[in-house]
């Protein structure tokens, strides 16, 4: 593995690649997607304003996976107007973790405060389906590896950064209102990042079921430590697309992810667009870098914790339907 060494000259690449886009596409929108395997092409109501391809921007990383088109686009959806991440190079490409997360560190230089992140992703909680959406509400690192492990302390942030509020409260409870408010059911759930590219096998998921975890993929994680080691806010969202090794009886494979996802976009995309502008919105009402401890009480998170301890035990009904907050 190529690991990054030379702080500085990385923080430099970093501001190179802010300026090119900041040149090509001016100031930065205050929000971001980044969209998963297959989510990438947008759906009616969007109008993409401008699009640069990776290969374009110095040191962004090569994408070679299918369904990740590799390419930062501008766009706006009912007045809100906000960037796109369409696809992500992965840590099993080759790449060090730095280069990972090199796009999402350089639209957090180049200004963007607020990212939504998605994936495709394996059910593992035997009550989850593929065709479901979950929001992450935590997340176990399995990858072997970190971030911030490779170069100094990211420029105007921490090499030792507090996960406590990775996903940011403010967000979960603003997408919990969306989804009710368009009637998209949603899951929640801890989400576990392995490097891949192989799927798990039927003992590594009955490893992750006794660890409480409920969806498993090879992505998100690496950029969510990424951005929280500089206070921006994060959200993520899983579309499950298969069930995981050994809860059903055929094959894993790539196209069937690349399929489920491409059944799901248009929901999974009114879901996004709601939330982005619903956080538009809201952004009055919150100012400066988050740190968590001014957007949710630690009673909130306790529940949260106590939730997920009772969901591996009991049948609990996860949805969301009206009524429900």
């Amino acid at each position: 593995m190529t690991v990054e060494r030379d702080g500085s000259r990385y923080e430099d690449e970093i501001r190179e690649a802010a300026g090119f886009l900041s040149a090509r596409l001016g100031p930065a929108p205050p929000r971001s997607l980044v969209l998963g395997s297959g989510l990438g092409k947008p759906v009616s109501g969007v109008v993409v304003l401008e699009s640069v391809p990776f290969g374009l921007i110095p040191f962004f990383p090569p994408v070679s996976v299918e369904g990740h088109e590799g390419e930062v686009a501008l766009a706006v959806s009912e007045g809100e107007r906000f960037c796109c991440l369409r696809g992500r190079a992965h840590f099993y490409e080759g790449a060090p973790l730095s280069r990972v997360v090199f796009p999402v560190r350089v639209l957090a230089e180049w200004g963007v405060d607020e990212f939504v992140l998605t994936n495709a992703a394996g059910a593992v909680r035997a009550e989850f389906a593929p065709g479901e959406l979950m929001l992450i509400r935590d997340h176990i690192n399995l990858m072997g590896d970190n971030p911030l492990a490779e170069s100094s302390a990211p420029a105007g942030g921490d090499r030792f950064a507090d996960m406590t509020f990775a996903y940011s409260p403010r967000l979960l409870k603003l997408a919990r209102r969306c989804a009710l408010r368009t009637g998209i059911p949603v899951r929640e759930g801890v989400y576990a990042a392995l490097k891949g590219p192989s799927y798990e096998t039927p003992a590594e998921i009955r490893m992750l079921r006794a660890l409480g975890v409920d969806a498993v993929g090879m992505s998100t994680v690496p950029e969510v430590i990424a951005l929280r080691a500089l206070r921006r806010e994060v959200l993520a969202i899983s579309l499950l697309t298969n069930r995981a090794a050994g809860a059903f009886s055929g094959r894993l494979d790539h196209g069937d992810v690349l399929r489920a996802a491409e059944a799901a976009r248009d929901a999974f995309w009114r879901l996004l667009l709601a939330i982005l502008k619903a956080s538009g919105s809201a952004a009055t009402e919150v100012t400066g870098r988050f740190d968590g401890s001014h957007l949710c009480d630690v009673s909130d998170l306790s529940a949260d914790r106590q939730n997920d301890r009772e969901s591996h035990g009991t049948d609990r009904k996860d949805r969301h339907r009206s009524g429900a907050d």
